[in-house]
């Protein structure tokens, strides 16, 4: 297995609603807070990954969002051994490589669903400042968020 293959394909999505504060959401294992983000299933473009996890784990439709810039960037991080979840397939993969997006939302918040489909990611979520992820981030993913998140930054500085 190449060094490329031992890491799993994902998307992350950093959505900005009111106020130009960033969804921010906490793992149903209370093991860390995320933005929603998950697997490239085969066949499937990052863009068609981002648009569908975000469904699945928020209940935000394609219609909901609109995705305003993707990173160039891959961004890779090693998951700890006792962290890997068992679709790992037996602990193959070493952590993920993601590509990011950054999308506004262009409904309501009430739209939020993180009961959208089973089993559940997230049990709680906020509007936080563009930053404060970086704050609580689980440590293993602290460094690709801070790498993506400067990568994004100026197009989150554009938005009004």
């Amino acid at each position: 297995m190449s060094s490329e293959e031992e890491y799993r394909p994902c998307v992350a999505a950093v959505i900005v609603g009111p106020l130009n504060k960033v969804l921010w959401c906490q793992r149903i294992d209370h093991d860390g807070w995320q933005f929603p983000q998950g697997g490239i299933d085969r066949g499937e473009s990052p863009l068609e990954a981002v648009l569908r996890e975000t469904k699945e784990e928020v209940g935000l439709e394609e219609q909901d969002i609109e995705i305003i810039f993707e990173t160039k960037s891959w961004f890779k991080y090693d998951v700890p051994r006792d962290k890997r979840p068992k679709y790992f397939r037996r602990n193959v993969y070493r952590g993920q490589k993601q590509k990011w997006f950054l999308a506004r939302l262009i409904s309501n918040d009430t739209k939020i669903n993180l009961q959208a489909s089973r089993p559940m990611e997230f049990d709680k979520w906020i509007w936080s400042t563009y930053w404060y992820p970086l704050k609580t981030v689980v440590p293993f993913k602290k460094e690709v968020y801070r790498r993506a998140l400067f990568e994004i930054l100026p197009e989150y500085n554009k938005i009004k």
